[in-house]
This record gives structure tokens, sequence and C-alpha cells, in this order.
């Protein structure tokens, strides 16, 4: 089966690939490379730098004829959102309707979308069910959800088969430290290379954390399973950002006191998704503990140096 990823070059789509050839997949790449690299992907994938609102994409996909679609590129900077929401609209909203009316075009089986804790905004310190209130905090959530909405009528429509994962905080190896990166990527980036992390607000912000290769899991179980489904893709489990940094400290064998910086514009106080449903119909959940994967992260940047 021929699996289009677009994103494939960047950090989270490039572990679903690795996955989707190790299982014998054919797979093909689509990515702008505005995130993404080409040090990411093996050197015998088809890949095409492409931008998914271009009109070449249609070539591309009557070219290669897709029975799936896994549907990872975005603009993911909350920041950049608050500050550019025409751009985050233009990647998020009108390059995923593109892709879609494509994947209607040459009769994709099914679309497997990438969506984010970030549409729901901020909640009480409780595990956060797929369906709680939608109610984003930053355009980036906006533009997340609204895709997502579009996707479900196409299904309507059209009967194009979906699932939609809200991932957790991802994490893990390729996580770039740079533009969209997350925290993890940060905070080892700046503790190898001797610099005084940041932390934004106090601290006791949590987040749920979740890693890249559990989240690739997830990706490939969805193209079987889980039909016009929503599903969070998380360990369910909180972590404050302060309780983070000590365990990254420990991990890396450095005590660097961190720098407080005022709350950021856009960002949540918790974050914890509810994964049962996940864990029934994908008969997905996380492997490892966080501490683990924090360890086989570390690793990997220790290396890159």
């Amino acid at each position: 089966m021929k699996v289009l990823v677009t994103g494939g070059a960047g950090f989270i789509g490039s572990h679903i690939v690795d996955l989707l050839i190790k299982q014998g997949f054919d797979v093909v790449i689509v990515d702008n490379l505005s995130t993404g690299s080409l040090d990411n992907i093996q050197k015998n994938i088809k890949f095409y730098n492409c931008d998914l609102s271009s009109p070449r994409l249609e070539t591309i996909f009557k070219l290669e004829k897709p029975l799936y679609v896994i549907h990872q590129a975005a603009q993911v900077d909350v920041s950049k959102s608050v500050n550019d929401p025409l751009l985050d609209a233009e990647n998020n909203i009108l390059a995923t309707i593109n892709l879609l009316n494509n994947c209607k075009k040459f009769n994709v089986n099914k679309i497997i979308y990438a969506s984010s804790c970030a549409v729901y905004g901020d909640t009480d310190d409780i595990s956060i069910p797929e369906e709680h209130p939608i109610n984003p905090l930053s355009f980036y959530g906006a533009s997340k959800y609204t895709a997502e909405e579009y996707i479900r009528l196409f299904h309507k429509l059209f009967g194009l088969r979906f699932t939609i994962l809200r991932y957790a905080n991802v994490f893990g190896p390729r996580q770039t430290s740079k533009g969209e990166g997350g925290v993890v990527a940060i905070f080892f980036d700046q503790l190898i290379n001797n610099k005084q992390p940041a932390i934004f607000g106090n601290g006791e912000q949590t987040r749920d954390f979740i890693y890249v290769k559990d989240v690739a899991r997830a990706n490939v179980l969805a193209l079987t399973n889980g039909d016009n489904n929503v599903f969070n893709i998380s360990r369910n489990e909180k972590t404050s950002i302060n309780n983070l940094y000590k365990m990254m400290q420990l991990i890396a064998k450095i005590d660097k006191e961190p720098l407080y910086m005022p709350q950021r514009p856009g960002d949540i106080l918790y974050s914890r998704l509810n994964n049962i449903k996940a864990d029934k119909l994908l008969k997905w959940k996380s492997k490892l503990n966080l501490k683990d994967q924090l360890k086989e992260t570390f690793e990997y940047y220790k290396e890159k140096k």
C-alpha cells in the first residue's frame, strides 16, 4: 500500500516514515523543508519538495496515486500564530483544504490528521477527554481545529474516511530547539551548550509529554483502525515544567539554575489528555516511562553535538 506523508522530512513525520518503511509500506514524502530536513529521511524514499498550497500537489497525486495520506505538515509555533494569524491560517487551513481536494479527486482511501491538544485551550487540572469543549487560546489551536472540521465535512459530503489524532506535547530525537522546537529539545540543547534555560511563567504549568516513536505507532495503527474518529495521543500523565527540568538536569548531570521569564501569550496552564479511547479502539498506548524516553532523547542530542 502506498502512503503519502506530508511533512515527512520533519521531526514527527520522519519517524512515521521510518516505521512505515519498516512495516513494508510504499512511502512518498511531500515536504517544503521549511522546518524539515533531508537528513531526517532515508536516501531511497521518493521525495517531493512542494508546498501543500501549490497547484503542483495535484500533479504529485496524479503520478503517485496514494491510497492513504498521513498529514503532518503544519505551522506549529503558537507564538508565531499569535503574531501572524494569516500565515498560520494559510499553512494550517488553506493548505489542508488543497490536500483534501486532492484526496477526494484521486480517491484516497483515508487521511490521518495530526491535530493538537491546543484545540482544548485552558482547562482545569483534569484528564481531558476527546468530548471536552473546544476553546483554543491561540490562532494555532483555532486553525488546527478548523482543519478538523473540514476533514469531518469531507467525510460527510464525499465519503473520505479519516482519523484525527490530537497530540499531547511530543518530544524525542530529531526535534529541533529552534522555531517550533519543544521544551525538551530546548532544555537539552541549552544544558549541553552551557546556556541558562528559560522557563516562561512560574514553571508550575503542567504538560503531558509523549514520545515521538509512540506517536509514530499511533499513526500507523490509524491506517487500519479508528475510522472517522478522534483520539488523544498522550501518556495521560501531568508533569510540571519545573519537575521536567529537574529530571532533565539529573539525566544530563548538569546543575544550572533556570531563568524565569514572563508567561507568553497563548500558553495554557494545564494540559493532560485522557487516552482511554485510543487504548480501546486503536489498541495503542505509550511504551516505556518518561524518564527512560528522556534518557534516549538526551543520548541523541549528546551525539549530535
